[in-house]
């Protein structure tokens, strides 16, 4: 895939650039090494001055970046704004928090008595150079929250971004050096994809984090694990999203739009398989499928626009296929299920509502990443449970219930990163984010999330003139 912004609203190709060469690439491995020796060396409060200074020219520059996000993937520039101001908060949090979150920890002389140490200290240390290989839809937020908590630790950062966002991700490295992080700490790499090996086994290179397909989790994990070395995956997600008959339907159908529509439905965590109880199945329906054909497709770069074109024409096509497919085998589209009319050359697909979903389908077992919705019936709280978890993935999921019992039933069964209850998912910097099964291993943002690029660390000291433990 070539590296260049190409604008999905119109499929011309806007900027291109050639991928680094191997020894201009080893030039920047080597200095995130020599970087990584003095910048572990900071305290805390250097590292949150630079972080809060990029924060800041962040909200400064959040008009212009906004627009080059839309630009290169077709996010509706209101929520291209939102992601950069998230960015900042992010980026807030984390430097006020990262020295509480790694705090040197002290077990009780109680519980250490009889190890013979007249002190004990649990500490955690930066691992070295991270290389964060990530996804073009969220191309500020996927990488801020792997960057800041990774910086604010006394790590240095290699960003290799999806090809086509080469300008979000010059934006960041150009932003963390106006802020004043030395040279080295943050780069972004302009290489193709068959690179990272190289990368990931240069011996500079500490651990590595992936947020993007199966497959690419697979290949990173399968080289890391032959050089022993830690990554984290954020990978492919199909979210259930349960209504049971205590739910406020109203307001789980209209919140089951946005869940299923952000960020053009290109999203890990966006409901896809909507699992709804029968007695409330045909009142959710309706008003699901009146939310989701009453929003407004057009210019992403427009105000009023609310669904924006799909990243690339192969992932419209994609979405396509499994469209095709389940209505080929029985599924009714209620609303959608083509390209709309007069949009031109853009990546454009209709919001989508599809019933009649059964196991045959491919959109059964596969991720949708687009504006379509798969809609089940079911007819009591086990059935719910069993087909949200008839899936092999397991990022995120959103039941509705007011019912306490249910509830505890949900947190208990459904196998997910996290439930949350009469509200859709979301990301927060408090809040450990990941998945279980095929969506990956290990946690972003929260204490989890800056611990995973830490060496925990036991320090042990003896008594002067002591015995041996």
């Amino acid at each position: 895939m070539p590296i260049a912004t190409v604008d999905p609203t119109t499929g011309e190709t806007r900027r291109t650039f050639e991928p680094l060469t191997a020894e201009e690439t080893d030039r920047r491995v080597a200095l995130a090494r020599r970087a990584f020796d003095e910048h572990r060396a900071t305290g805390f409060a250097h590292r949150a001055r630079l972080l809060e200074h990029a924060a800041d020219l962040l909200d400064e520059d959040r008009h212009s970046i906004a627009r080059t996000m839309t630009t290169e993937m077709g996010k509706p520039i209101t929520a291209a704004r939102a992601e950069a101001a998230k960015c900042a908060r992010a980026m807030r949090w984390y430097a006020a928090h990262a020295p509480a979150l790694l705090a040197d920890e002290h077990p009780s002389a109680a519980d250490t008595e009889d190890s013979g140490a007249a002190r004990i200290v649990v500490r955690y240390r930066p691992v070295g150079v991270v290389l964060a290989v990530m996804p073009w839809n969220f191309p500020l937020w996927q990488v801020v929250r792997f960057a800041a908590p990774a910086l604010m630790a006394g790590n240095t950062a290699l960003l290799k971004h999806a090809s086509n966002v080469p300008q979000t991700a010059l934006y960041l490295e150009e932003l963390f050096r106006r802020a004043g992080w030395p040279e080295g700490c943050f780069q972004s790499l302009l290489v193709g994809s068959g690179a990272v090996e190289a990368i990931l086994r240069d011996r500079r290179v500490a651990a590595a984090t992936l947020t993007g397909s199966e497959g690419a989790g697979r290949a990173v994990a399968a080289v890391a694990g032959d050089e022993v070395k830690k990554t984290v995956l954020e990978l492919g997600g199909s979210d259930p999203y349960l209504v049971m008959p205590s739910a406020d339907v109203r307001r789980a159908a209209d919140t089951a739009v946005t869940a299923r529509a952000q960020n053009n439905g290109q999203s890990c965590i966006a409901a896809k398989r909507f699992i709804v109880h029968t007695d409330v199945h045909d009142a959710f329906c309706e008003r699901f499928t009146e939310g989701m054909r009453a929003l407004t497709v057009g210019d992403p770069l427009n105000e009023a626009t609310q669904i924006g074109p799909l990243a690339t024409e192969q992932g419209r096509e994609d979405l396509e296929a499994l469209v095709d497919d389940a209505v080929r085998r029985g599924a009714t589209a209620l609303t959608g299920g083509r390209r709309p009319p007069g949009r031109g050359r853009g990546w454009f697909y209709e919001p989508t509502v599809l019933t009649g979903i059964r196991d045959t389908m491919r959109i059964h077992r596969e991720e949708t990443f687009g504006p379509v919705a798969a809609v089940y019936r079911v007819a009591d709280a086990d059935e719910a449970v069993a087909l949200a978890n008839d899936t092999p993935f397991g990022l995120s999921s959103s039941a509705w219930t007011r019912d306490e019992g249910e509830q505890e039933r949900f947190a208990r069964d459904i196998e997910a990163g996290g439930v949350f209850f009469n509200g859709m998912t979301a990301s927060h910097p408090a809040l450990p984010f990941g998945g279980v099964k095929r969506s990956g291993y290990g946690r972003e943002l929260s204490a989890h999330g800056i611990r995973e690029f830490c060496e925990v660390t036991t320090l042990w000291y003896g008594p002067a003139g002591g015995r041996e433990p």
